[in-house]
């Protein structure tokens, strides 16, 4: 007999369909993430315009110093996984069947491939370039 609080229909409730539980985990991701990325985004845009104008060997140096890399890989991190968040609410919500599987995949990967290059590019600077 089916719980009588369960607001699947009998044929979900066959099939395994409902809640994956992830909804409220995904959320707070999403908000956290959003809240670290006002101070990273500060500090990004405040590096970008201080090095406005700035020689190579200027922006290698600052972007060298070890708490910069650090902060940038922060900045990295939280952007990307924010972005991978949002488009796969975008995704979910406008987008059904294997387009939307498809689109998934890909939104996955393009976050890791940008996280990888980008990672790579700041620890060359990071560790002298």
């Amino acid at each position: 007999m089916a719980n009588q609080n369960d607001m699947r229909t009998p044929l979900s409730r066959v099939r395994g369909l409902g809640s994956a539980r992830e909804g409220t985990q995904h959320f707070w991701h999403q908000r956290l993430t959003a809240i670290a990325n006002i101070p990273l985004i500060v500090f990004f845009i405040y590096v970008v315009v201080s090095l406005n104008g700035a020689s190579h060997p200027e922006v290698v140096a600052c972007l060298s110093k070890p708490w910069v890399a650090v902060i940038m890989l922060m900045v990295l991190g939280s952007g990307i996984y924010h972005m991978k968040l949002g488009m796969q609410v975008v995704i979910e919500d406008y987008v059904h069947g294997g387009t939307g599987k498809a689109l998934l995949i890909a939104n996955t990967f393009f976050a890791v491939v940008m996280a990888t290059a980008c990672g790579f590019a700041i620890l060359k600077l990071g560790f002298g370039g």
